[in-house]
């Protein structure tokens, strides 16, 4: 009869190890690939990045919103308790995230919403909920990670189409035309990296035509796109025709957590099903007031919505005129696509040194040979700001082509 320690040290491996053994040997494995990461300049950590905050997602720039912070506050002593105890199907349901949820359908413009956790938990909540392994999903090859993860964990057949090809998209719909499945095309709608914008009219088009449903990620476009910030479904008016909107508060909202936007039925459905509501510790309720408060102020700041808008515009287009690479950019996100890691990596490093806070953006967050910056424009940048940047920028190329000839000479 095998005993307990014999078994654990079996099951160390082949080589018989012993526990404190096989942990030194995965531990050593670990330090490898970190040493491999540094090697390669792909090592990440964590750091406080001072000057000009260029890396930030605080569109608006609620963070530091004394009625933001009045708001929390308050929800604080007028909350009974500050933790939730429980997920909201146990100990952790509050009449608050009820009316949160009321009111965040309205702004929205769908039938209801279910408040998640994180955006994150929302996007893979949603996806691995509603597919199954027979249907199909229909997903841009730029989707942020979450929205990749959860077609992954749905089991669901994905299909990649080229980064906003209408015509690869159809290609890829045709292919499944007499497949009787759900399908479900799956996009953001302002992406993450290179701050362009999907074609969300031709996909709905494309939907109807093909039998398939439309979910839209707006991450980065709640709070800044679209009538009162209320995104690009919005600004299209299709709220009811697309299947599900997911609209996050941790970026222009300056709060946390995500809502899952659309009918009725999927709200229902989706307390039941989606393992990322089930499973996790709802958020304290004191946090509703927070959210509801960074709500009733982004509803009201179109002057500065459109004054980040027409600065990053104008921005983009400096830098183009420069001969940088702000691919398709037509928002508040300007990408500097610079190539190599080695290239990210020195000219961010040249602009943290003058005064700006930004981090180089290398693969896997995007594709080998496409490092850049990210360059995350707030109402906290001014035109000043940028004119400085853009002759940073400028400057720091024309020191590097020596040191670029000299490598290739």
């Amino acid at each position: 009869m095998m005993t307990k320690l014999s078994f654990a040290a079996w099951d160390c491996g082949r080589l018989n190890l012993m526990p404190s053994e096989g942990r030194s040997l995965l531990l050593a494995e670990l330090d490898r690939e970190l040493a491999d990461l540094a090697r390669r300049d792909r090592l990440r950590s964590l750091a406080c990045v001072p000057g000009v905050n260029l890396c930030s997602n605080d569109y608006l720039g609620l963070s530091e919103s004394p009625e933001l912070k009045r708001a929390l506050i308050a929800g604080i002593e007028r909350s009974k308790r500050v933790s939730a105890t429980g997920s909201r199907l146990l100990s952790g349901q509050a009449p608050e995230w009820n009316e949160l949820e009321e009111e965040f359908a309205r702004f929205a413009g769908t039938e209801a919403a279910l408040f998640f956790s994180s955006g994150y938990a929302a996007n893979i909540g949603l996806l691995s909920a509603v597919m199954r392994r027979d249907d199909v999903v229909f997903s841009d090859e730029l989707n942020h990670a979450s929205l990749i993860d959860g077609i992954r964990l749905s089991s669901a057949r994905r299909v990649v189409f080229s980064h906003g090809d209408l015509d690869a998209l159809e290609r890829a719909l045709e292919k499944y035309r007499l497949k009787h499945c759900r399908k479900l095309i799956v996009t953001e709608s302002v992406f993450s990296m290179d701050g362009d914008r999907a074609p969300i009219t031709g996909m709905l088009e494309l939907a109807d035509r093909y039998g398939a449903e439309l979910v839209v990620d707006e991450a980065h476009a709640t709070g800044v796109h679209g009538p009162a910030g209320r995104g690009l479904v919005a600004a299209l008016g299709a709220e009811r025709r697309v299947f599900a909107v997911v609209h996050t508060c941790g970026k222009a909202l300056a709060s946390a957590g995500a809502f899952v936007c659309g009918a009725a039925s999927l709200r229902a459905y989706l307390i039941n099903r989606a393992r990322t509501f089930i499973f996790s510790t709802a958020l304290p309720p004191y946090l509703s007031y927070q959210v509801r408060a960074a709500l009733e102020l982004a509803r009201g700041m179109d002057l500065e919505r459109s004054t980040l808008l027409e600065n990053a515009s104008k921005f983009a287009a400096a830098l183009r005129d420069a001969g940088f690479d702000v691919r398709a950019t037509s928002s508040q996100i300007v990408p500097v696509v610079l190539g190599e890691d080695a290239a990210a990596l020195c000219v961010s490093e040249e602009l943290i040194r003058a005064g700006f806070a930004v981090r180089a953006i290398r693969p896997p967050t995007v594709p080998e040979g496409q490092s850049r910056l990210r360059l995350s424009l707030t109402c906290r940048v001014g035109a000043e700001d940028l004119d400085r940047l853009r002759a940073v920028l400028v400057a720091t190329r024309v020191a590097m082509r020596p040191s670029a000839a000299a490598r290739t000479a």
